[in-house]
């Protein structure tokens, strides 16, 4: 069911006007049958009402197809008052005719704004050639006033549905909406429960593969060890203890970085406030995202930030995030840069990227929660929110600067020590602030 607004205004009167055109029919057959033996009034009668008709099929349907269903209600007052004036005048206004009167104002006016000017017309014309035309006063009186009580019943009724009906629609759109809500809740519940299995798996994952590359490290260590040892070796075996054996070595051990990277970072227990070294986790974050940023060419300028304290893992997960959808948004052969520096009080980082930027529309909404403009099964739209609720609770703040075509850069703006930690118990049982 739509609103009454919504409706079609000719669907409406092609559904009203059967039920209101038995009324003055049923009154003209009265009209008939009470002068029956006049002919000439009941010619007069039945002329009437045939031009009436042909007067409605002719002009009146023409005028709302060319015109509108406010213009045809216009010429269909016009015509009512013309065709009762002329059977009042013909049967000395008898009370059958008043009839028609009030029973017009009930169905032909409400649709439109300007029924309450064409019923004053109406009302105003047809006392007008009645008094002016022997009808008596008190019959003119005591229909007009039936007719505009029942005129403002039904006004108040078309209020009351009308009212009813926008309610409904309104109560529709917002059962719809709700239904959309749940739908879409459902669906990033599901991706949410997704990405925590897969976080597990990969943590599971990380772990197997752990214990094996011990074996390997320790193995690969021993063997350089012993061809150190070994005076007397061919050449092709030097190369093996100075080159090969090294270079193998030096990749075990990245991969032991990462696998050791993975279980960290995949560990959702909760996180305490320690001392860490920030640019070391910078690296960890780069060496987390590299599968997203293989495509394009990276950069950094770690300026030795040093320790600090905060919650490494969190801060891990924040700059992944940032670096991940850096190489999303930047094509093959593009850049991204991360920086890093302090002042006294602040640790400043950058992630830049040269990729396809942001409008004003999406920077608005950047840190909603669920707010995406990836494809749908790409993205939950957390990442964001999430890094800027990690970013707040370590008592910072988060910028982004972008323009479409142009790229886009992050900067966050860390403490060196979080606010709720700047504070220690004093010896009278207070706080006092730590010494810098």
């Amino acid at each position: 069911m739509g609103s009454w607004e919504e409706a079609d205004p000719e669907q409406v009167h092609r559904g009203i006007l059967p039920i209101a055109s038995l009324g003055p029919l049923a009154l003209n057959i009265a009209l008939v049958i009470r002068f029956w033996g006049q002919w000439s009034v009941v010619l007069g009668v039945v002329g009437i009402l045939v031009g009436n008709t042909l007067l409605h099929v002719l002009a009146i349907e023409w005028t709302a197809r060319r015109f509108s269903r406010a213009a045809a209600e216009s010429v269909r007052t016009l015509n009512n008052v013309v065709g009762i004036s002329l059977a009042g005048v013909l049967t000395h206004w008898s009370p059958l005719v008043w009839a028609v009167v009030p029973y017009n104002m009930v169905w032909f006016y409400g649709m439109d704004r300007w029924v309450y000017p064409r019923m004053a017309f109406y009302l105003v014309a047809m006392n007008a050639v009645a008094l002016s035309t022997g009808s008596s006063v008190e019959l003119a009186l005591a229909f007009d006033l039936f007719g505009i009580s029942a005129f403002l019943v039904s006004q108040k009724r078309a209020e009351l549905l009308r009212l009813m009906l926008g309610n409904a629609h309104r109560q529709r759109v917002e059962l719809e909406k709700a239904h959309q809500e749940v739908q879409q809740m459902h669906q990033r519940a599901l991706e949410r429960e997704r990405l925590s299995s897969l976080g597990m798996l990969a943590a599971g994952v990380a772990h197997e593969i752990n214990n094996p590359m011990s074996f390997v490290t320790s193995n690969v260590n021993s063997m350089l060890r012993d061809m150190k040892d070994e005076p007397h070796l061919s050449e092709l075996m030097k190369e093996y203890r100075d080159d090969v054996l090294p270079a193998t070595l030096d990749g075990i051990k990245r991969v032991n970085s990462i696998v050791a990277d993975l279980r960290r970072f995949a560990r959702g227990d909760p996180e305490a406030h320690v001392a860490f070294d920030f640019d070391a986790e910078v690296q960890t974050a780069l060496r987390i995202a590299q599968g997203q940023l293989g495509h394009v060419r990276v950069e950094k300028e770690l300026s030795g930030v040093g320790t600090v304290v905060g919650r490494p893992r969190q801060i891990v997960q924040v700059l992944v995030n940032l670096l991940v959808n850096a190489g999303q948004a930047t094509a093959p052969g593009g850049l991204v840069r991360v920086t890093t520096n302090r002042d006294s009080h602040w640790i400043f980082v950058q992630v830049r990227d040269t990729g396809s930027g942001m409008s004003e529309e999406t920077k608005r909404h950047l840190f909603e929660p669920f707010f995406t403009t990836k494809p749908e099964g790409q993205g939950t739209g957390l990442g964001l929110s999430v890094v800027h609720g990690i970013v707040r609770s370590h008592g910072g703040r988060i910028e982004v600067e972008s323009e479409l075509g142009r790229g886009t850069c992050f900067t966050l703006r860390l403490p060196l020590v979080p606010p709720l930690l700047e504070y220690e118990p004093s010896s009278d049982g207070g706080m006092r602030r730590r010494p810098a």
